[in-house]
């Protein structure tokens, strides 16, 4: 009999340690309540919101100014692109979002793609079937030139030879290069953007390890600018099986180079010398909307950038003007009505019609590259890990799989800790009853 009275109380203090125990672990216990974890890992609960600061990589800062932009282009904060602006330009038809008072589109557009865009923040004001695949002709000079260029600066000299000049297609544009002759790579760059001579692309690409050594550059160039249209097989936009780009990477392509002074400078000039046998002829820019020539008016502010034509790809041209603080890049590819110079006016229409629309119509689509996902990007193919902190675990407690750090587990994780701490105390609890009775039978008396 002495020892009931102990044992009812060590049973009572097991009880008192087991709510004791769940008291001290509300945040598990809470999780009971009803809260729920969505497919974001955003908290929903009946309890209080947490309206604390929370860190956000939505609207990341933008990028310092490359120290090559020209003084007329400052760099402005660019237009995050988002999975949803760049499925807009992936429908086919004209994309535009008017705001009230907004001016419609030029409804004289009879080209098979078209793009208008802000330069300065990558923002695609409208477009007409963006990434519809087309042969580009010479506009892809402009993804040579962004290749190129960094590797091949004015001042190199190089002396031309037959095998530089052989395998030009037939009836390609010339500037008249010459076998056995010194040129500075300046001359053959105004070659490039003036006269569009591909005799001129040849002996630079030469100069850059090869022809296909240079086609495949300028396609992870395009690759590494978000342009996943373009099938660069020859460089100089000749018309080849496969070769194909669209009017959203050709304005890619644009908006690049004019963060380039050399792009610029050689691509906004309309007339230049060009070396000769003892003496320079002159050559002048076939960029109509440039020079003002065969009847077309000059663009007031007009950069330039690059025009091309072919049997196959019609004309086509990337240009770039700017107005009151404001640079617009449009893409116009294969006119079908108008005549051989209906690139030009549709690309002047286009203009006119972004400058009048800039801050009245929202973004279609952007510029920049598509985003992609930290959880499915991986490194390059063949990439070797690099040894170091890099791949050391960071440092601080680890949270569990399938959760944040900081944030409280689920249900599954409150019953876990629960039932842990509730064995533990029982435990603690049969222990301490074990003792009593053992005490008990130690102190009763003897018969």
């Amino acid at each position: 009999m002495t020892i009931r009275l102990p044992a009812r109380t060590a049973v009572s203090c097991s009880a008192l340690c087991v709510v004791g125990a769940l008291a001290l672990v509300p945040g598990p216990v809470a999780a009971l309540g009803g809260a729920h974890t969505t497919a974001t890992g955003s908290r929903v609960g009946t309890g209080s919101a947490h309206t604390g600061p929370t860190p956000s990589t939505a609207n990341p800062p933008p990028a310092p100014p490359s120290s090559s932009s020209p003084p007329s282009l400052p760099s402005q904060p660019a237009t995050p692109a988002t999975p949803s602006t760049h499925a807009t330009l992936d429908r086919p038809g004209t994309q535009v979002r008017l705001r009230a008072g907004a001016p419609g589109v030029p409804r004289e557009m009879s080209a098979r793609s078209w793009l208008v865009a802000d330069a300065d923040t990558g923002d695609v004001l409208a477009a007409h079937n963006a990434h519809l695949a087309l042969p580009p002709a010479s506009t892809l000079k402009a993804l040579f030139a962004l290749t190129v260029l960094p590797v091949l600066p004015p001042a190199v000299r190089h002396t031309v030879t037959e095998a530089d000049l052989a395998d030009i297609g037939p009836g390609s544009s010339l500037v008249g290069v010459r076998a056995g002759r010194t040129y500075r790579a300046s001359d053959l760059w105004r070659g490039v953007f003036l006269n569009s001579g591909n005799d001129a692309v040849h002996v630079l690409a030469e100069m850059n390890g090869g022809w296909r050594a240079t086609a495949a550059q300028m396609q992870a160039k395009a690759r590494s600018l978000g342009a996943h249209d373009t099938r660069v097989v020859s460089p100089d936009g000749y018309d080849m099986p496969g070769q194909v780009s669209s009017a959203y990477d050709l304005a890619v392509f644009g908006r690049a180079g004019l963060r380039n002074t050399d792009f610029v400078r050689y691509c906004a000039t309309v007339r230049a010398k060009f070396p000769g046998d003892g003496w320079a002829y002159e050559i002048e820019n076939t960029n109509r909307l440039l020079t003002g020539a065969d009847g077309v008016a000059a663009y007031p502010g007009l950069i330039g950038i690059k025009n091309g034509s072919t049997s196959q790809a019609g004309s086509t041209l990337v240009a770039a003007a700017r107005r009151g603080g404001h640079t617009l890049v449009v893409t116009v590819m294969d006119p079908q009505e108008g005549g051989r110079f209906a690139v030009y006016e549709e690309a002047r229409a286009l203009l006119d019609w972004g400058f009048g629309a800039t801050g009245r119509v929202d973004p279609v689509g952007s510029l920049q590259p598509r985003p992609t996902s930290p959880a499915t990007a991986g490194p390059p193919a063949g990439a070797r890990p690099r040894p170091g902190p890099a791949a050391a675990p960071p440092a601080g407690p680890s949270a569990p799989a399938g959760t944040a750090a900081g944030d409280s587990g689920g249900p599954g994780d409150a019953l876990a800790t629960a039932g842990t701490l509730a064995g533990a105390a029982a435990l603690g609890g049969g222990a301490v009853a074990l003792a009593l009775r053992l005490h008990g039978r130690r102190s009763a008396p003897r018969p």
